[in-house]
Formats: structure tokens, sequence, C-alpha cells
């Protein structure tokens, strides 16, 4: 069989690892022949592409990032996108497309399959924010960044008695924000799923300070707001911008140093930001990453023989299954929100 691989979106560690696994298991099991598109979907418009064979993945377990590049290209976008893919896998003999990505990558899979392209998804995301799996490969890696990153923060609020406000990725949803925040021991996690009042997270600093612990370290997502009202309209002034992606997602960011801003002015408290931003994409993956990147690209190589295309590999209780894509696009899977309410709460102020 002639399988095709291509990573999309936001880059995170563990890809690497993936299509090591899906060349490697496909070599080995079923004698299949590998073809990595550059780029993302773009590639695959393009018709860019590179051979991948054993001896050139075997070493790639450790590496961050993709070898094979990325780009949040929507074949969507144009008339002629979707023609393009199916016609350039189709002269370039792909049986089988393996697509590792986010919501937005592998809704493009799901939309192809109409179309006639066998595809199967890999789940990936640093947000852990896909449906249809416990966890995707990156978080841990990235929990583990800006959890090292807040204790660094905590030794220098300690230090100078400041506020420091850690801003980390989360679009949607704040698992990063909430993993990493109850790790590094931080006084306030905000994420997106609930608006904050600011007077809220102002006074139990207050407070905090009142009761002789003169620092505190705030972690936000960068999709967090406050509830509705005057704070709200001022801090989407400050974050929100212009830049939007054929996915029609536009850039964040600012949301830190808008908060350390008001926590400055409200409290006295001398605050300062930290953005984390790439910082959480980059780098070597976990152990725990690595197997379950692993994991994910040898079953994606079994549902392909299987014929189970429109399908995404899942971890689900411990175990690898298959979910159909639909099952896993379109609706961002919410944080727990007990981490916040019944673990991280106690906690704060």
């Amino acid at each position: 069989m002639r399988i095709g691989v291509l990573t999309g979106g936001g880059d995170c560690p563990g890809l690497n690892a993936v299509i090591r696994a899906v060349v490697i298991a496909g070599d080995r099991l079923h004698a299949d022949e590998t073809v990595g598109y550059l780029d993302g979907w773009r590639g695959v418009m393009e018709r860019r592409s590179v051979p991948l064979e054993p001896g050139r993945v075997e070493d790639l377990l450790t590496r961050g990032g993709t070898i094979l590049g990325s780009s949040r290209t929507n074949p969507f976008a144009g008339d002629d996108g979707p023609r393009l893919v199916v016609d350039h896998l189709a002269a370039d003999g792909v049986d089988a497309l393996v697509a590792i990505g986010g919501d937005d990558t592998l809704g493009v899979a799901q939309r192809l399959g109409p179309l006639g392209v066998r595809a199967v998804g890999v789940p990936k995301t640093i947000d852990n924010d896909l449906s249809g799996t416990e966890v995707t490969f990156g978080f841990h890696t990235a929990v583990e960044t800006a959890t090292e990153a807040i204790d660094r923060l905590q030794t220098t609020a300690e230090s100078h008695h400041r506020v420091m406000v850690c801003e980390v990725m989360g679009r949607h949803v704040g698992w990063i924000a909430t993993y990493a925040g109850i790790a590094g021991g931080a006084d306030e996690i905000l994420v997106p799923e609930v608006p904050f009042e600011v007077a809220e997270v102002c006074e139990r600093i207050s407070q905090r300070h009142e009761r002789g612990h003169y620092s505190s370290v705030v972690v936000v997502s960068e999709g967090a707001l406050p509830a509705p009202g005057p704070d709200l309209e001022s801090a989407k002034a400050a974050t929100t911008s212009r830049v939007v992606d054929q996915f029609g997602h536009v850039q964040l960011g600012g949301i830190g140093a808008w908060l350390a801003t008001e926590i400055e002015r409200r409290t006295g408290y001398e605050s300062r930001h930290t953005t984390l931003g790439h910082i959480q994409r980059g780098g070597t993956p976990t152990a725990y990453d690595r197997v379950l990147a692993t994991r994910f690209g040898v079953e994606a190589v079994a549902a392909v023989h299987d014929g189970a295309f429109g399908k995404m590999v899942a971890l689900q209780a411990g175990r690898i299954v298959r979910v159909p894509l639909e099952e896993a696009v379109g609706r961002p899977k919410s944080l727990d929100l007990e981490l916040l309410t019944e673990v991280a709460a106690p906690f704060f102020g």
C-alpha cells in the first residue's frame, strides 16, 4: 500500500514520533510505501512531497516539531482546493492518507471523505481540545513547559513581592492553564470557559497579601476574557487582532499584559506579565507524549489496512480506539470544571 502522511496546523512535540511510527510500522508489518506531503494540506494542493523510508525517520522519536513542515492552509478556502487534493493524491498513487492535526486539519479530512479521499486522522493539539479522545499528544509536554515557567515565576515573584501574570495557550479551552496552574501552585487560574470578574481577582490577591503572602502568580489562558461589562470591552480592545487565518481564527494574545496592568492599577501591587507563546510548542516531547504518539501512529496504520477510513484514532480509558471524524471535529472539548471548582479553588486567594 502507498500511504500519504501530512501534518497540519500548529506544530507540537510528538509529531515526528507519529511520522516515525507510521513509516516503520507500515514498512515492517505490511511492506507499505510512505510519502510525506510538505506543509500540511498546502503540500497536497501544490503536489510537494518527499519519500519517507525507515532509515530517514528512525531517529525522530525525541525530535520536536515536524520534518514535513506545517501550515494552516484550508483547501476549502478556494474553489479549486478540493479538486487539487483529490487529483494530486490520485496522480501520486496514494491509496490512503494519514492526516495528523487538530480540529481544522481533521475537519478538512472529514469533508474530503465524500469526494473520495480515504483518510485516517491522528489527533494533535497542545490545547487538548479535540473531542473523541481523552488526551492529545503534545498536551503533556506543553503542561510541563508551562509548569517549569510558573515554578521560575514563583521565586522571582517572592523575591520582589510582585504579582506575576503568566499567559499560556488555550484559545477556547483552559486545559493547559488549569493543569500547569495546579502543578505550579498558581494563586489564580483564569480560563475561557469561565468569564472572570477582574474586581474579584484583585480582591483575592489583596486578601492574600494582607495575610502576609506578598507575592502571587496568576495563570491565564490566551482566550480567557472578563465577564460582560466595561472590562470585557477594554480587554477585547487590547487583545483582538486583525490577523485571521484561512479557517477564520483570529490571532490571540495580550490578555496577560492587560490583566497585569489592571491588577497593578487596582491593587497598587507591582505586577509583571510573561507570555509563554510558542515556547510551549517547541522542544523534545515528554516520555508520555512519545509513547502516545507512537501508539497513535501504529494504530493509524492498522486502521488504514482495516479500511477504517473517516475515522480518527483516539485514547479512551487507556486504550487506543477509533472514532468517527465527525465526533472529533466541530466542537471543542471543554475543560472539566471540577478541576477548577474542587481541586484548584481551595488554593486561590
